[in-house]
């Protein structure tokens, strides 16, 4: 009887069955407390208890979360430099046009962690308490009215821009860096609405810093069950889902992908983690890596529509 040979495993194989060996970078592409940043540290923290590897969060905010993508895109893809995207992502090609990547090349879908509407909300100071009042007043003073954006290609601006098309009011678009930044410019009262990632606005709507007037999704918010939807208030055709996903460096062994994926959808399932998201807003979104690339394709098109129809071209 002849002598079985063991044949060598490839780097690559064997680093991909002892991953992960050491700790997992997160980069979220936005400010700390934005929505991209609270759910990258929920998700973060119960995969550093499952795996018992430390799940570090970075922020590296800036140019529509062009910086903190450049840096995994660039990163080893090993499994270890991670990237938490929002909808902006695919976007951000229609207005960026020296990208350092290739938004549909160099990177691959791991995961979504959810979507969430958005709230159409004003500063108590506007006193406006409906959407068809904000729209009136819109419509009495052309040009006079502000919103505030997290920056151009971002959820809040798209959100915004579908808003004013299907409404056809005449208003001023304040980019900022962030949902927090955005949020401070309305309750100071610099502008007068915005779209605001509910997982992040909350607080201030229950404080009164800010009066919430519709959520921007095709079906109410759990976390905010008395609110009109965008349609219901009478504006059909602005409906906007807000989602936010994680991926990898395009080379990065689908071993480690599918271990992710695998891991985090178990992570997205668990009763506690789904109650503490529900309260937050935030709808499931369930896909596999293959799942998540072709949706990110979808929107990649559809949403590219949208910014060419806002007049944005690439600068």
């Amino acid at each position: 009887m002849s002598a079985s040979v063991a044949w060598p495993q490839p780097a690559a194989s064997v680093a991909a069955s002892s991953y992960p060996a050491k700790a997992i970078k997160f980069v979220v592409p936005f400010t700390p407390g934005s929505a991209t940043d609270i759910l990258a540290r929920i998700i973060g923290d119960r995969l550093a208890m499952r795996w018992g590897q430390p799940v570090v969060v970075e922020n590296r905010p800036g140019a529509g979360g062009t910086i903190g993508a450049a840096v995994v895109a660039k990163a080893e893809p090993d499994g270890y430099t991670l990237v938490v995207v929002s909808v902006g992502h695919v976007v951000n090609p229609q207005i960026y046009g020296n990208l350092p990547y290739d938004t549909l090349h160099d990177f691959a879908g791991v995961i979504p962690f959810g979507n969430l509407p958005s709230v159409l909300a004003v500063p108590p100071s506007l006193a406006v308490k409906s959407v068809a009042e904000l729209i009136a007043m819109a419509k009495a003073r052309p040009g006079a009215l502000n919103y505030a954006s997290g920056g151009v290609g971002s959820a809040s601006h798209i959100n915004a821009e579908t808003f004013r098309a299907a409404t056809g009011i005449d208003v001023v678009h304040v980019p900022t860096k962030g949902a927090q930044e955005m949020m401070v410019e309305t309750m100071t009262g610099r502008t007068q609405f915005g779209f605001y990632p509910i997982i992040a606005a909350l607080p201030m709507i229950r404080d009164g810093k800010l009066v919430a007037l519709a959520v921007s999704s095709g079906r109410r918010s759990a976390a905010l069950p008395e609110l009109p939807t965008i349609a219901e208030a009478g504006v059909p055709g602005a409906e906007f889902d807000f989602w936010i996903g994680l991926l990898v460096p395009a080379k990065t062994p689908g071993m480690i992908v599918a271990k992710l994926n695998s891991e985090i959808a178990h992570i997205l399932a668990e009763p506690e983690v789904r109650q503490r998201l529900a309260a937050l807003g935030v709808a499931p979104m369930p896909m596999s890596p293959a799942q998540f690339d072709a949706y990110m394709r979808e929107e990649y098109i559809s949403l590219g529509r949208v910014m060419k129809a806002a007049g944005v071209t690439p600068n």
